[in-house]
């Protein structure tokens, strides 16, 4: 059982305000945005945020941005994932997961007819590059609305298809049982890792859909974003005794954290320093005599004592390269050539 609100700690004042990435193990029937509101508690700031919704009845990673590391969410958020999921076959909803009503059940000859076999040939069309069309209960808006909202209100949604990638479904355990109601159908227990954007959900419905049963899903646990993964995760309970004992909140530091994102870039101090200021440098990547240049390609810079100071682009033609800021995290920081002692910011993971 949660605590409630006035049973929750506050950090100890005189603790540095910790700013990184709290990785959560979200507990079941709550939202990504009660357990923002709970680590704006024990983090004793408003300034938190997180990278990729879940969905209540699923659990696992929940990357949360504190203070200044929300401004990596974005690029957190574009990372692959990796969920541990259970697949109902011979069943469909109208919300593709356990949560909502049923919309069609597969006659019992159907679902008792299909093979092992047929199961995971209907999964290895499901991986790799798809058109996928999202679930209808997301928050993709449509004419302004989000369309959750719109099939909740009895409205029909069309949602357009959008181009995912499904790197692995793994599928480790067929299981033929019985819903409550005694009614025959197939659970399959598989391991998904996909790019941003995919619908775990979708997918069991488009398996049940390849084999004219409808499927849906019943568990889903995420445990991996980008590199962030269960091992790096705590409960919100155990947040909440660190916070109690007057520990820092672990969190995986600025640093830290773009190295995993990014390419780093080790700076001078005068290139710290003009970074700071918002003045471009030498290109990361140098100047290539040929191929294509890379517009895109976002560097981590780091100052001599480690700091992160911004993230860079490299940007012009060739010839005329430059890495550009295009975020500074120490707007108008000077450093010192020779590297000093990284500032205390929490227990770092």
């Amino acid at each position: 059982m949660a605590r409630a609100p006035h049973d929750v700690p506050s950090p100890d004042p005189s603790l540095p305000t910790v700013s990184g990435l709290v990785v959560v193990d979200k507990p079941a029937g709550w939202t990504s945005h009660d357990v923002v509101a709970r680590m704006r508690r024990l983090a004793g700031t408003r300034k938190v945020g997180h990278a990729g919704t879940l969905d209540p009845m699923a659990t696992g990673v929940l990357v949360v941005g504190v203070e200044k590391a929300t401004r990596l969410l974005t690029w957190v958020v574009g990372q692959d994932k990796t969920y541990e999921t259970t697949l109902r076959l011979g069943q469909a909803t109208v919300t593709d997961d356990a949560e909502g009503e049923l919309v069609a059940v597969a006659e019992p000859a159907d679902v008792e007819a299909l093979t092992d076999e047929a199961v995971t040939a209907a999964v290895a069309r499901l991986t790799g590059a798809l058109q996928q069309v999202p679930a209808k209960v997301s928050a993709i808006k449509v004419d302004g609305r989000r369309a959750y909202a719109q099939v909740r209100a009895g409205q029909d949604v069309e949602l357009a298809a959008r181009p995912v990638t499904v790197s692995a479904f793994d599928v480790h355990r067929i299981t033929r049982t019985h819903d409550d109601a005694g009614r025959p159908v197939l659970d399959v227990e598989a391991t998904v890792s996909c790019s941003t954007g995919t619908y775990v959900r979708a997918l069991a419905r488009d398996l049940g859909e390849a084999l004219g049963v409808g499927g849906h899903l019943t568990a889903l646990r995420r445990t991996r974003v980008g590199a962030l993964t269960l091992e790096h995760a705590s409960t919100l309970d155990e947040l909440a005794a660190d916070v109690a004992a007057g520990r820092p909140l672990p969190v995986t530091t600025l640093e830290r954290a773009a190295a995993g994102l990014f390419p780093v870039r080790r700076l001078t101090a005068a290139e710290a320093g003009d970074l700071a200021d918002g003045r471009r440098i030498g290109p990361s990547a140098g100047d290539p005599a040929e191929g294509p240049l890379d517009n895109e390609a976002v560097t981590a810079g780091l100052a001599p004592d480690g700091r992160l100071v911004a993230l860079l682009r490299d940007r012009g033609e060739r010839g005329a390269r430059t890495a550009k800021p295009v975020l500074v995290f120490l707007p108008g920081e000077r450093f010192p050539e020779t590297p000093g002692p990284p500032a205390e910011r929490g227990r770092d993971r």
